[in-house]
């Protein structure tokens, strides 16, 4: 009998913590699609450059060779 109510208490406990998880897998899914699909209607690709438009702000002449798509010294983290 104890086994059976060890099995009972832990889909008591673990079904919303699965359900919750799911829930959480398929939200952040959907806002990274429809995110996706914004950026992409957003910035259409420029003809003269490979790459695609450079985000707003920056110029291939000035940006991070990291490719991170900002001007150097205009990140925090390039202060360091």
């Amino acid at each position: 009998m104890t086994g059976v109510l060890g099995l009972l208490d832990l889909m008591i406990a673990g079904a919303p913590v699965i359900i919750f998880c799911v829930w959480q897998l398929v939200s952040v899914n959907r806002a990274i699609a429809k995110d996706k699909v914004a950026r992409d209607s957003l910035t259409a690709p420029d003809a003269a450059s490979p790459e695609g438009a450079s985000p707003e702000g920056a110029s291939p002449e000035g940006a991070s060779p990291e490719g991170a798509g900002h001007a150097v010294g205009e990140h925090r983290l390039d202060d360091r």
